[in-house]
């Protein structure tokens, strides 16, 4: 089997595991930086493992497009290619395909899109996707799905769901790497229980080694994407990894975890970093604003990481309103260090049997939308610092 996966400490729903693959063991769970085009944007791999990250993702769609599989075929495939060492995850394209709107369209056979980089024609299928991700070397890799957007009909949903889990069968059966890569397997059914339910027990029926959640995190609100996975993760097997697709923020990180997920990724940490907004102990900071271009403090008193150890906020807005490279190299360093300690302190209190405490300890610093911009003192004055 391409992977192994073991369950080895619990607290209710949430789970801490070893995630055993050929290029290394992830424990979970985990968060995964998205690698869109073989490279953590600002990142150097060897950053990335300094700050702990032990799995990446990258985009079927983009490096089927550019560079193209041929070269990183012949480069070794994606693990040379980008000289990342350690397990990648590859998802099938296929929310950026239907992303596409206009430039595509879908028949049972697949997806036929516009390229958005030069308007070329290309057809996805899911016999397709597999192909392209055999050429990249993956080490999990994931189904041509069908993703529809919200709000969608009952209708569309379900006709959605329904192709894809045509379109899961197809994948399984024309996946040949099954000694070296993974296929998961993506539950789709958007806001619809019956459906995330039906899907659940189709794609069970076909025994894949892990199970992804997707369709979520598209626009629907947060209660609504919670109420979700708790109709789903109790159907997925309880000897098998689940992953839920396109969440990075630390609250969603969390709630998830607390209802059984074990892998995540999304391009949030990275994206808001190159906007000069960083992820903190008490929500987010933009660093961009006025008030901190006087303020020598850490982006984070409680964050150990390099950048909170070398560099002030000051110095950073400066280098952000100057356009210089370094501002957004510094602040996204600064997010995925924040993401991977977390889901580390996440894994810890899962252990030591303590994982509701945590999470009210959280939610008393964190604000509940997300939003407490420069909120660094109680009404006593007792600084941030003096409450890591």
């Amino acid at each position: 089997m391409a992977i192994k996966w073991e369950v080895t400490g619990r607290q209710g729903p949430a789970r801490t595991g070893r995630l055993v693959t050929a290029r290394g063991v992830v424990e979970t769970p985990v968060f995964m930086p998205v690698g869109t085009q073989a490279t953590i944007k600002a990142m150097t791999p060897e950053e990335l493992q300094e700050i702990g990250v032990g799995i990446v993702l990258s985009n079927t769609y983009h490096l089927y497009l550019r560079p193209g599989t041929e070269i990183i075929s012949r480069a070794g495939g994606l693990h040379a290619f980008m000289n990342w060492p350690l397990p990648i995850l590859t998802d099938s394209g296929g929310f950026q395909v239907f992303s596409l709107g206009p430039l595509r369209k879908v028949t049972e056979e697949g997806v036929t899109f516009r390229s958005h980089i030069d308007g070329s024609t290309h057809f996805f299928s899911p016999e397709k996707a597999m192909e392209v991700q055999e050429a990249l070397g993956s080490d999990i890799i994931m189904p041509l799905d069908h993703v529809v957007s919200y709000p969608a009909s009952f209708e569309e949903t379900r006709e959605a769901m329904e192709r894809s889990v045509r379109w899961a069968r197809r994948c399984r059966e024309r996946h040949r790497r099954t000694d070296a890569q993974a296929l998961f397997a993506i539950v789709q059914g958007g806001v619809h229980a019956e459906l995330r339910e039906q899907c659940c027990r189709e794609l069970l029926a076909m025994e894949f080694p892990g199970y992804a959640i997707g369709g979520l995190s598209v626009g629907e609100p947060y209660e609504t994407m919670c109420a979700m996975l708790e109709v789903v993760t109790p159907l997925l097997p309880q000897d098998k990894p689940r992953y839920l697709m396109g969440v990075g923020s630390a609250d969603a990180l969390l709630e998830g975890v607390r209802r059984g997920v074990d892998l995540f990724d999304c391009v949030l940490p990275t994206r808001i970093a190159r906007n000069g907004r960083v992820m903190v102990t008490h929500g987010y900071l933009t660093l961009r604003n006025a008030k901190y271009a006087q303020d020598l403090r850490p982006i984070d008193p409680c964050c150990n990481c390099y950048v909170c150890r070398h560099y002030s906020r000051a110095y950073i807005r400066h280098l952000l309103k100057a356009g210089e490279i370094l501002g957004l190299r510094l602040t996204t360093y600064h997010n995925l260090f924040y993401l991977t300690t977390f889901m580390a302190a996440i894994r810890r209190a899962i252990g030591e049997k303590r994982l509701d405490a945590f999470a009210q300890e959280f939610w008393s610093r964190f604000g509940q939308d997300g939003e407490m911009d420069g909120e660094e003192s109680d009404e006593s004055g007792v600084e941030a610092k003096d409450r890591c």
